[in-house]
């Protein structure tokens, strides 16, 4: 499960990276705006080209706008530097674009006003599509080897969507639009209606994944971008990010813990419904409770980025080859010392039902 972030998204590409080396591959991928992205070039390739398309992608669009080389010998020692060539990047970024994401609009909107919805945007992600058309097999996310579900939000109705291949044919404009967040980025159009970033209303799919049916024993990764907790802030940069964390962390801990509740009645439910007499079972409100009883267990490891100081306010949209490297390994890194402890992939018992981890920091 992929929380959508932005530039933040390599994390995600770190933790597969290491859950592959485990052995561990996915037989349902879901994700938000580049939670989305990540999820299609998983879902669209063989196991054994997942981790190389990944980076395929992120080498792309983290590559600088300006023909900048990326010198990996050179290091910024101090908090003060890094910040300054971060936020310089992240300027780069909003005047010229990421290269095969997306290029800014001439003329400017502001300057020139749009008339179609899918041109009501600072830019044009015309580069994404041709991106996504070519490092990731569609034709394989269609034929349901794998389960494959991204977000979006309907900007007539307002209301969350899931696309999912198993009820619908899959293609780009569906991962583009999970992502179409504005007003950076255009409406996108699917079957007729214009769709905007799934992060708007739920940037995490958990709620979708946990509610679906049939239920099964699960576990789960949960791949989140922003922390639900932070430190309170001390100036306007600090309250700025705090505001984006609180807002895109979709009150992942809160949705878990009602699931872990949930799930340990559905399974009382079950247990209980045992041993009723059959001539109880036909009573509407024994139905009731048979149809949501279930006796499925669920691990549910979290995975959480702790952005650096020197990250600052455009950690988000700061698409540089140095910061992506910087946060592909730290995903690496999570998932591997959270991999050393068995008991996260170890089943609950049926009382407890459902587990939670967090333990990629000590």
């Amino acid at each position: 499960m992929l929380q959508g972030g932005g530039a933040l998204g390599s994390y995600q590409a770190g933790v597969y990276q290491a859950l592959a080396e485990a052995n561990l591959h996915p037989d349902w991928v879901s994700g938000i705006s580049i939670g989305a992205v990540n999820a299609a070039l998983i879902a669209g390739n063989p196991p054994e080209q997942r981790v190389k398309r990944l980076r395929e992608f992120w080498e792309a669009v983290c590559a600088s706008p300006l023909g900048i080389p990326y010198l990996k010998s050179f290091e910024l020692k101090d908090e003060l530097t890094h910040r300054l060539v971060n936020q310089s990047r992240a300027l780069n970024i909003m005047l010229f674009g990421a290269p095969h994401f997306f290029t800014p609009r001439t003329p400017p909107p502001l300057l020139w006003p749009a008339k179609q919805a899918d041109a009501v945007s600072f830019y044009d992600v015309a580069p994404l599509k041709a991106t996504l058309e070519r490092l990731v097999d569609f034709d394989r996310i269609n034929a349901g080897t794998m389960r494959f579900s991204v977000g979006a939000v309907n900007v007539r109705t307002g209301n969350f969507t899931c696309f999912d291949n198993t009820s619908q044919r899959i293609d780009a404009a569906h991962v583009i639009a999970s992502g179409s967040l504005p007003p950076g980025f255009p409406a996108t159009l699917v079957d007729g209606e214009y769709y905007w970033d799934g992060g708007l209303v739920s940037n995490t799919p958990l709620q979708w994944v946990l509610d679906s049916k049939p239920r099964l024993d699960t576990l789960a990764f949960q791949v989140d971008l922003w922390p639900a907790r932070g430190v309170l802030p001390r100036d306007l940069t600090q309250a700025e990010v705090r505001h984006k964390e609180i807002a895109y962390s979709s009150r992942t801990r809160a949705a878990t813990d009602q699931y872990k509740m949930a799930q340990r009645l559905r399974i009382a439910a079950a247990e209980l419904l045992k041993r009723i007499p059959d001539e109880l079972r036909k009573q509407p409100y024994v139905k009731l409770l048979a149809e949501e009883a279930d006796d499925k267990i669920c691990n549910i490891v979290h995975l959480i980025y702790h952005a650096r100081n020197y990250e600052g306010i455009a950690k988000d949209f700061e698409f540089s080859r140095r910061t992506m490297e910087e946060h592909w390994e730290a995903g690496h890194s999570d998932a591997v010392h959270t991999l050393r402890h068995p008991e996260a992939l170890q089943r609950p018992e049926k009382i407890e039902g459902v587990r939670t981890f967090d333990l990629h920091s000590e």
